[in-house]
């Protein structure tokens, strides 16, 4: 990585003043973010983080002191130009062909793993992760919370497959309960199985909504309770409706989670734990966590005091089993089978107590691997409609954004006659719909607007498949160059330079996003680096230019799309190369 060596470049001539060994200063070390100003330094060095007599109540003056005196001991050498002080920051600007070198080379060299073997990763264990996301309910609105989960999950198993973890994808399916007493009853009464196999989502759906218009109905009730129970005590015909709703379904969300460009591991389901969570029921009292309340229910007292004023209810009085309690059945087993290092379960923030819940009863249980356990939460979306009203699936929102996204591209001026105008509006649309998601905190809600997500200029995801598939055909129309050969010295305009000085920050970026599973990150960085590079291709053309300066040029604007695909594609966008 580029930045690791300058990083490690100052770090050595800082170790020697500073007395301090130069890995205790490397992550002090960090690339200055491009300005507006233009003329900024590339790296920064907080005076803060290394010296000892600078407590939290240091003045900025003596901040400021501390690091004009430090400066002062500092020489430039032959990969640092110049040496400067900011407030309570030295800063250090490289010697500028060797910065284009440099940073051109580890690009166009690393490829896809540009940025993710920085030594800012070295120190971080390779692990085995369990990540659970997506996670529908069979029969019920595959909702825009579950579109959510399932592109938050993809980027965090992306992130981590990316940086050299092993990662197992579970799609936990809500396909037991109450509900599907109810489900069996009306598909006796109204289902078609023609339409089962064909549309498997939307016709138990509609059965589902039909069912429930009668669900007060004593009889239908009583029905219902009967077709569950039979299902609890594996009747043989009940299990074979029962399999055909989960088989057809699951059918159907492999075709969709394919449109989405995402996949799972595995395909499990609260079905999967009904007789696991008996034994789960059985170890709690074994422990002497089970107590019985006076109506009957079984609860696991959270209380530090022990005076039950935080619980949790695992049983219901008749003995059956609840979604907590699948839930701990579910953990134990994923832990007995992967042995993995971490779990993470990606749901909406309105699911935190539950999660709270699972992680303390497992800890209690004597399971110290609770602790690595992580819930990673988001907020709620809302105004999302197609213009056929309500959002009702997934489907529905894919072929929406299809739509919306084909009418653009078909009034806009610089579209070009492309090959295939479906698959590239939906890649372009599906873009629009993840960066507007992933703009802010994970855990904020967000008001959804289609015109905002699918505008062509401005932070959007149509701006960077627009900016990749431009910075494409400008590779396609003069070939790929070879590095060895280019002219550093002519790329030392000031938009060169801020595109190179982005592009060096890409590592310290994926570690941010590393550490906290935010893609606001990784996403504010690709669409600055799309603005820079939309800036450079206007103001240093290739065409018309002498033969080294055009391809100095073109050697930056490869490197530049190199970097905005790899960040696109952990994000869960396929770039596209015509628009």
């Amino acid at each position: 990585m580029a930045a690791c060596a300058f990083r490690r470049s100052i770090a050595s001539q800082l170790s020697k003043v500073l007395d301090l060994p130069p890995e205790n200063l490397i992550k002090s070390i960090s690339a200055v973010p491009v300005s507006k100003k233009r003329h900024v330094a590339d790296f920064q060095l907080s005076i803060a983080s290394v010296t000892e007599d600078s407590s939290s109540d240091s003045s900025a003056q003596d901040l400021h002191r501390q690091a004009q005196k430090l400066a002062e001991r500092l020489k430039c050498d032959a990969v640092v130009s110049e040496i400067s002080t900011g407030p309570g920051t030295v800063n250090f600007t490289i010697n500028r062909e060797l910065l284009a070198k440099t940073v051109l080379q580890q690009v166009l060299k690393d490829g896809s793993e540009y940025g993710v073997k920085s030594e800012l990763f070295s120190a971080v264990p390779r692990q085995k992760a369990v990540i659970e996301f997506s996670s529908p309910n069979i029969a019920k609105k595959f909702h825009i919370g579950h579109l959510r989960s399932t592109i938050i999950g993809n980027f965090i198993a992306n992130l981590k497959v990316a940086l050299g973890h092993e990662v197992i994808r579970i799609n936990y399916l809500g396909d037991w309960g109450m509900q599907f007493g109810l489900l069996g009853v009306g598909f006796q009464c109204f289902g078609n199985k023609e339409k089962l196999k064909s549309s498997p989502l939307q016709h138990l759906f509609e059965v589902y909504v039909q069912i429930n218009k009668e669900a007060e109905d004593e009889n239908v009730k009583k029905l219902a309770k009967d077709f569950f129970r039979k299902l609890e005590e594996h009747d043989e015909q009940t299990l074979s409706l029962w399999k055909q709703f989960r088989d057809f379904s699951i059918e159907e969300y492999i075709r969709i989670y394919k449109r989405l460009g995402v996949h799972f591991d595995e395909y499990s389901g609260e079905s999967f734990y009904q007789e696991k969570s008996q034994e789960v029921l059985k170890m709690l009292e074994d422990k002497g966590l089970l107590q019985k309340t006076v109506k009957g229910t079984g609860i696991v007292d959270l209380s530090e005091k022990k005076d039950l004023s935080s619980f949790s209810t695992v049983v219901r009085s008749d003995g059956t089993s609840l979604y907590i309690t699948r839930d701990l059945a579910a953990a134990i087993d994923r832990m007995n089978r992967h042995s993995c290092d971490t779990m993470i379960y990606v749901t909406d923030k309105s699911q935190s107590n539950h999660f709270q819940h699972l992680f303390q009863i497992l800890k209690l249980m004597g399971y110290d691997w609770a602790e690595r356990c992580q819930h990673v939460s988001f907020g709620l979306v809302q105004g999302m409609k197609t213009r056929r009203g309500e959002v009702v699936f997934l489907e529905d929102v894919l072929n929406e954004v299809r739509s919306r996204m084909l009418q653009n591209m078909a009034s806009a001026k610089t579209t070009k006659e492309i090959e295939n105008p479906m698959e590239t509006a939906e890649k372009v649309g599906l873009a629009a719909l993840i960066i507007q998601d992933f703009r802010g905190l994970l855990s904020s809600d967000y008001q959804f607007s289609w015109d905002r997500a699918l505008q062509s200029r401005g932070d959007t995801g149509v701006f960077l498949q627009y900016t990749h598939a431009r910075l494409h055909s400008l590779e396609q129309m003069h070939g790929n160059e070879q590095l060895t050969d280019v002219n550093v010295a002519c790329l030392q305009e000031p938009d060169a330079i801020s595109v190179l000085q982005h592009l060096l920050r890409y590592d310290e970026v994926l570690y941010r996003s590393s550490q906290d599973l935010q893609p606001k990150h990784i996403v504010s960085y690709l669409l600055t680096l799309s603005h820079l590079a939309a800036v450079a291709h206007k103001t240093l053309p290739v065409k018309g230019s002498a033969p080294d300066v055009a391809q100095a040029r073109r050697c930056l604007f490869q490197a530049a799309r190199s970097v905005l695909a790899n960040g696109m594609k952990l994000l869960g966008i396929t770039p596209v190369t015509q628009m």
